[in-house]
């Protein structure tokens, strides 16, 4: 049942009219009701899951509703890590995050001028395994170049663009999210809980 006026393809939602408080919480209501209840079986398997990659539990099952999957890995940009010149090392309390991670691969995308295999090396010398490092997407790329580049690293694992959460600094980072569909964006200083930062 569609409202008089609304155009082909409306889904029916609220209006934006004003004083349409009232229809806007119908929607919600009816919305969630839609939901799915998940047993508690699964939510403590969820917990489990993400405590044993760095993740709060409402981040990580915000990108499971989302995308439908599991993550099978991270990319970590140099700026998220904190890694800006040659011969930076990881915060003491970030590498030994990274080091405790389990089950979830660890990608890396360096930005310009970092070598990708001097940064892999630094950070496998303070105990933080990394599956794949490329050069990140330059400022001047555009959405295919930078497809294109992102693909490097998600070949080195074979992962689906859509099962890797991307941990980054900048604007510029965020859009990597969508120019290669990958499943999100997580700003470095939440996921290594750095001091000043809001969790959850």
């Amino acid at each position: 049942m569609t409202r008089a006026g609304a155009g082909r393809g409306h889904n029916g939602g609220p209006t934006v009219e004003p004083a349409s408080a009232w229809r806007r919480y119908c929607w919600q209501a009816a919305r969630a009701a839609l939901l799915p209840k998940l047993p508690i079986e699964i939510v403590r398997l969820q917990v489990r899951r993400a405590a044993e990659i760095g993740l709060d539990y409402r981040t990580y099952a915000g990108v499971r509703a989302t995308t439908g999957h599991d993550l099978v890995a991270f990319l970590f940009s140099t700026n998220a890590l904190r890694l800006l010149r040659d011969g930076d090392r990881l915060a003491a309390g970030d590498a030994e995050k990274l080091a405790g991670l389990r089950h979830i691969r660890r990608l890396v995308a360096t930005q310009p001028p970092l070598d990708p295999g001097r940064i892999r090396r630094a950070l496998e010398g303070q105990g933080v395994a990394v599956d794949a490092a490329a050069r990140a997407p330059g400022l001047k790329d555009g959405w295919g170049e930078t497809r294109a580049a992102l693909a490097v690293l998600l070949a080195e694992i074979r992962a689906p663009a859509d099962r890797v959460l991307l941990v980054g600094e900048t604007a510029l980072e965020r859009e990597w999210v969508g120019a290669a569909r990958l499943a999100g964006f997580l700003p470095g200083d939440r996921y290594f809980g750095r001091p000043g930062t809001v969790r959850g």
